[in-house]
């Protein structure tokens, strides 16, 4: 009799913790300054790893990002709030004249992220839409302060 209390308790607390993730991989594009495509991975009912690869001045960037995922609203169990943290690795070429031009940089960057962000997971369709700011710093290559990476995602969900 304890062993099936056992397993039916366990199977409860399983079934629970599966239903508080509201999707275990998810593909799709990111759209802002930073255009490119994202993938996140699910780690547990709270946490995801996503990648990125995007696209600016020239060049291509590749970031991996731990986040953590938090309900928004009690009242609505899809929309949630996330933030977290990782690096990037790619390369820029601005050798390009514009009216927001910089100066010429081009080469290797390597450097660290945050990011924070909100999302909503529809439940009829496998469809997330998220909006996040991702800020990141260039710690080798220009080293500069990226404060304006502002986004729209769109992912399939499965």
């Amino acid at each position: 009799m304890k062993r099936i209390l056992f397993v039916l308790g366990l199977a409860a607390v399983l079934s629970l913790s599966a239903s508080a993730q509201q999707y275990n991989k998810a593909i799709g594009l990111r759209g802002g300054l930073y255009n490119g495509i994202t993938y996140k991975q699910a780690l547990s009912s709270s946490s995801y790893l996503e990648g990125i690869a995007s696209f600016r001045w020239g060049g291509f960037m590749v970031t991996g990002l731990y986040e953590i995922v938090k309900p928004l609203d009690a009242n609505t169990p899809a929309l949630d709030w996330y933030y977290g943290f990782g690096a990037h690795v790619g390369f820029y070429d601005d050798t390009r004249n514009g009216p927001w031009d910089e100066g010429d940089f081009d080469g290797p960057m390597i450097g660290a992220d945050g990011i924070i962000g909100i999302e909503y997971t529809f439940r009829e369709v496998p469809v997330n839409l998220s909006l996040d700011w991702k800020p990141a710093i260039n710690l080798f290559g220009y080293d500069h302060f990226w404060n304006d990476n502002v986004a729209f995602s769109i992912r399939y969900t499965f």
